[in-house]
């Protein structure tokens, strides 16, 4: 395995700030000249600077001379994309509401940002786990890219006309949130897929299917906790529901704040918990590791550079 050292200066740092300095003054030029032209630029600007930078960050600790930034641009734009579509026609077709949907979501989205990971790595010579979190990690930073990218356009419509407070808002809310959603969850998957993987084979491990049930639960309880928070808060305050079966009312203004509160502690907890399961990948991609006994090999398709004759 060829190691590749550090690069000195941090990319990373730079592409943060500078895309957050053109972000402040696409704000401040839109909201001060009006002009809708500005608009896409201000969603592409607030969509992508956080997933990009977490990508460079990533991209300055790989493992192997193979992750190249050809490579890395490639999964991040196409694996975002193959991803965002792919979850979009599954659950169009596959879903309707119950008390279970979060939990297919996070099983669907969780699935087609995996299979499109392998799709894209299945040519690589050298699989190892550090490299599979870096490329998991950008799988998922594209697809909360296009993702945000989606929601901040929606959330420019109101009935009351266009809102450019409501993107900012959301460009803002998804941006904080971005490290420790689809980018960490993705990775996790993909160091575990890298971790007994070679230049032949994909390794199906039980841990990796394990984890893939673990990423899709923290996945449908990120996306359920406003439910969560509202069902939580009403049970601390003694308040009663209104029944209604289309739709969970809001809660009452008296206690907006404990939901508040209940909703941030709740997704709070499940960052932590997400982010201590990285932090054990990490450690253990240093060590060496031991086969799995039960795992199914999954053919990769070889690329004439690594082609055995």
């Amino acid at each position: 395995m060829t190691t590749v050292g550090r690069p000195q200066r941090r990319t990373w740092a730079r592409i943060f700030v500078i895309g957050l300095v053109l972000w402040v003054l696409s704000v401040i030029v839109t909201y001060a000249t009006g002009n809708p032209n500005l608009l896409p630029t201000l969603v592409l600007l607030g969509s992508f600077l956080v997933p990009v930078t977490f990508v460079a960050w990533a991209f300055e600790r790989r493992d192997s001379g193979e992750i190249t930034a050809e490579l890395v641009f490639r999964n991040f734009l196409v694996g975002g994309v193959l991803g965002v579509l792919g979850a979009s026609v599954l659950e169009a077709y596959l879903l309707y509401p119950s008390v279970w949907l979060y939990v297919w979501v996070g099983l669907i989205e969780e699935a087609v940002k995996l299979v499109a990971l392998a799709l894209l790595t299945r040519g690589l010579a050298v699989k190892s786990m550090r490299d599979g979190l870096i490329l998991g990690a950008t799988v998922g930073f594209g697809f909360a890219a296009f993702e945000s990218a989606g929601y901040a356009l929606t959330s420019l419509f109101t009935a009351q006309g266009l809102s450019l407070t409501d993107l900012v808002t959301t460009e803002l809310l998804r941006g904080l949130l971005a490290p420790v959603g689809h980018g960490l969850w993705t990775a996790i998957l993909g160091g575990l897929l890298f971790a007994w993987s070679t230049r032949e084979h994909f390794v199906l491990s039980l841990r990796l299917g394990l984890a893939f049930l673990g990423v899709a639960l923290l996945h449908a309880l990120w996306d359920s906790m406003s439910t969560i928070a509202l069902v939580v808060t009403l049970l601390l305050t003694g308040q009663v529901a209104v029944y209604d079966p289309r739709v969970l009312v809001p809660p009452p203004e008296d206690v907006t704040t404990v939901y508040t509160v209940t909703t941030w502690v709740g997704q709070g907890v499940i960052a932590l918990l997400g982010v201590l399961w990285l932090l054990v990948l990490i450690r253990r991609s240093r060590q060496e590791r031991r086969a799995p006994q039960w795992a199914y090999r999954v053919p990769a398709m070889r690329t004439p550079a690594t082609r055995r004759y």
